[in-house]
């Protein structure tokens, strides 16, 4: 982790490891990005704050690109205010240069030279990597959540989009709970033909159909002692379902062909990326299984709400090809700016297709074009705003829905007709906060 130098001697505070669970949060920016590389370190910015080379107080850029005042920073319930001070290379925020003063709600990135920092709501913990994984401070509250369920519970279910890491999710609740010593088995439940879920999942006896010439363990007994991680758990057939629910409440398995039991001693993640609520409305999921695994139940962020992590899995992907290829802070800035719908899973392909863009150009240095230049990624440019990667209805009719059901995301989502994840990534690009609807400020 590279540090940022600052005067403030609060801010080693308020950005140390350990310190989320105060309870006041702080409001500052947090820089991601430098021409050294991905860094996490923050100042609170207080009634307002200087980014630039110049004296104290001041976040103080490493950076001949910067003036000596390059730009300031406050914020207020209405939002962020930030003004250029005539720099000579100019502020961008999200991409587009500023003249004077500009007001936004929840601007995602400010670029001075080739630094990039995210003003943020909460500048509690940092970004590092912990067991091998880019942990910032919002994931790393869901990994705490994920914690106490491991230490409390026998299952949990993890929800979230597509990417978002419910894999690496579950093998954190298998390290962390009392059954780390035994077994992680996977399943990825949409993998498994529907005639062959049964006897893959619960195993089978000899003789228990032609060709069972012997007895053949199923996923739930290879993982006794351990965790059985059964992803896409929304993907199971109705039958299979009501097999599982009869497995969670007695920890006994039945393979095919059995006349007796055996008990297992399992603890089992589950995880989807669909809503299963609405599967029980629609008669596709079991509501008495859905009832037995709907709590504890933790919801993944995706990406675009773990900026201050982005710089990291690119550093990470670049160091993985060529540990020479360097990124420059506009790819950066371009992977901040673009909502990610794959989440990690797609960052690292665009950024690895981009990497390898600039390598067969003979370049250590990797470019905004580069990433451009790969097959499905929509950009924003200096002069533009960020655009919904989805569509939703009318502005004014998303703002009603959202007013109906006091600002809820899921409700609203669900009286649109759209995936809750999609409304948030429109929220994001649009920059509305849901909850200052009810107070008139959207």
């Amino acid at each position: 982790m590279r540090p940022v130098t600052t005067d403030r001697s609060d801010t080693q505070d308020a950005t140390r490891p350990g310190r989320e669970d105060t309870n006041a949060a702080v409001v500052g920016v947090l820089q991601v990005w430098s021409d050294a590389g991905a860094t996490s370190g923050g100042v609170p910015v207080g009634s307002g704050l200087t980014l630039g080379r110049g004296r104290p107080p001041a976040l103080l850029l490493a950076d001949t690109r910067i003036s000596r005042a390059h730009c300031t920073l406050a914020h207020a319930d209405a939002g962020w205010r930030i003004r250029d001070e005539d720099s000579r290379n100019g502020t961008f925020v999200d991409g587009a240069r500023i003249r004077g003063e500009l007001r936004k709600f929840a601007p995602r990135v400010v670029r001075v030279g080739h630094c990039l920092v995210l003003p943020v709501g909460d500048l509690r913990g940092d970004v590092a990597l912990e067991d091998g994984v880019v942990v910032g401070p919002t994931l790393r509250r869901t990994r705490a959540a994920i914690d106490a369920a491991a230490a409390l519970g026998r299952t949990v279910l993890l929800t979230g989009s597509t990417g978002a890491g419910k894999e690496l999710a579950a093998r954190h609740f298998h390290a962390r709970g009392p059954a780390a010593r035994g077994p992680f088995v996977p399943v990825n439940c949409a993998a498994i033909p529907r005639e062959l879920a049964e006897r893959v999942l619960f195993g089978t006896v000899r003789g228990a159909y032609s060709g069972a010439t012997a007895a053949a363990e199923g996923y739930a007994q290879a993982a006794d002692g351990g965790v059985l991680f059964l992803d896409e758990i929304g993907e199971l057939d109705l039958e299979i379902q009501a097999k599982l629910l009869r497995f969670l409440e007695t920890g006994e398995v039945y393979p095919i062909g059995a006349t007796q039991a055996r008990r297992v001693d399992v603890r089992v993640c589950l995880a989807t990326h669909r809503d299963l609520r609405a599967m029980v409305h629609a008669r596709q999921f079991r509501e008495d299984l859905y009832f037995r695994v709907a709590e504890p139940a933790i919801e993944l962020p995706p990406l675009h709400e773990r900026l201050e992590e982005i710089p990291w899995h690119i550093e990470r992907v670049l160091a993985e090809l060529d540990v020479g290829l360097r990124a420059h802070a506009l790819l950066v800035e371009a992977c901040l700016l673009r909502v990610w719908p794959g989440n990690v899973r797609e960052l690292r392909a665009a950024v690895l297709a981009a990497a390898q863009r600039a390598r067969s150009a003979g370049r250590s240095r990797v470019e905004r074009d580069d990433l451009a230049a790969t097959a499905g990624v929509a950009l924003a440019g200096d002069g533009d705003e960020i655009v919904a990667v989805d569509r939703l209805a009318d502005r004014q009719q998303v703002l009603a829905a959202l007013r109906a059901e006091a600002g809820n995301v899921a409700r609203t989502a669900r009286a649109l007709g759209v995936h809750r994840n999609q409304l948030r990534r429109w929220l994001t690009v649009q920059a509305i906060d849901p909850h200052a609807l009810l107070e008139g400020s959207a």
